[in-house]
């Protein structure tokens, strides 16, 4: 029987499977007096699932995953990881710092996505039970680990509140200068069915600007007003009310500001009517992708018991712009040796 242990936190936590190689996987289980719950593994730092009532008290998972560990092994659109050491993507797969260029894999066409072939999705990250409702996990990304400069060393504290907010708080610091953009990417649906489609949650951003994109999803440089446009969210409205007139959904990066906010601020809220579920999203990052999973299907995860659809969950990844290292005039995502990479998202349910 798989080994169950608990700490003074509270915290449940047990073994959740094995890789190739032997090392082992645990699922660590955050619970609050709400009947919110939080599961977390240590491979990627993934949230497996996050469980919370509807307006009928009707508890369920509101984000994509997988039930078993093995299918997190295989190929998957990041569900619930953290990314990085650069999330989204960096044209051209390389960047110039201080006058020395750097050469990243190409893992999405030309260009470099999620931090390339072994991002930080795909690694085991150390983890440690501090007291109270949190996990952290840590992780010692070396110096040209996928073409990167320098020892980044990174901890990720996921903490569940008894508001029913899930804050995840970044840090990390370097030896030598580096881009780094760490995310969430959890792809959430509000119904508790990952059958059920995205597009009647009705969604507002706290953004009237975005950076429009290439044929290849590379920011073109320009910042553009959304208003007139599919991408105005100022105003609550249905997902899917402008669908048609974009080819494959939303995956676009919105402005929060040119500067990183003194603490977190309000930038989203998304409501599903069916079930009153509410997501609000808090952060003092600088941008915020939208993604509408356009690339999801049920080929994904097929031998689980789980069906995945187009368009059957969104993700709203708080971050620096994509491409800021090819982009001086965007906010500068470069640590510096002696810096410190400080930032919070947090992500509050209720219901309406």
């Amino acid at each position: 029987m798989p080994e169950t242990t608990s700490s003074p936190s509270e915290i449940e936590s047990h073994y959740f499977g094995s890789s190739p190689d032997g090392t082992e996987a645990r699922l660590f289980i955050l619970r609050n007096k709400n009947k919110m719950e939080v599961s977390i593994t240590n491979y990627g730092g993934i949230i497996t699932a996050i469980s919370v009532p509807d307006r009928e008290g009707r508890v369920e998972n509101v984000v994509l995953g997988f039930e078993r560990f093995r299918e997190y092994l295989g190929e998957h659109p990041y569900f619930g990881a953290i990314v990085g050491r650069y999330a989204n993507r960096i044209a051209g797969s390389a960047f110039t710092l201080h006058g020395r260029e750097y050469r990243l894999a190409a893992n999405d066409g030309p260009n470099h996505l999620h931090g390339g072939l072994r991002g930080f999705d795909k690694v085991f990250w150390d983890y440690q039970l501090p007291g109270g409702n949190r996990l952290e996990l840590s992780y010692t990304s070396k110096d040209g680990e996928e073409g990167y400069p320098g020892n980044l060393e990174i901890t990720v504290t996921y903490t569940l509140t008894e508001e029913n907010e899930l804050r995840i708080d970044y840090h990390a610091v370097t030896d030598k200068s580096t881009p780094v953009n760490l995310t969430n990417h959890s792809y959430f649906n509000l119904t508790g069915n990952p059958e059920n489609r995205i597009l009647d949650h009705i969604l507002q951003l706290h953004a009237r600007q975005y950076t429009p994109t290439d044929d290849n999803s590379i920011p073109t440089g320009d910042i553009k007003d959304v208003a007139n446009t599919p991408f105005d969210f100022t105003k609550p409205l249905g997902i899917g009310e402008r669908l048609s007139q974009l080819e494959n959904g939303y995956d676009h990066n919105y402005v929060l500001g040119m500067s990183r906010a003194e603490s977190p601020q309000p930038v989203a809220v998304v409501e599903d009517p069916s079930t009153g579920r509410r997501l609000e999203t808090f952060t003092d990052k600088p941008g915020l992708q939208l993604y509408t999973g356009g690339g999801l299907h049920p080929e994904i995860g097929k031998s689980g018991n789980r069906k995945f659809r187009q368009f059957g969950g969104f993700c709203l990844e708080t971050q620096f712009f994509p491409n800021s290292p090819n982009t001086p005039h965007f906010p500068s995502s470069v640590l510096e040796s002696g810096d410190t990479y400080q930032f919070t998202t947090i992500y509050r349910f209720s219901v309406v």
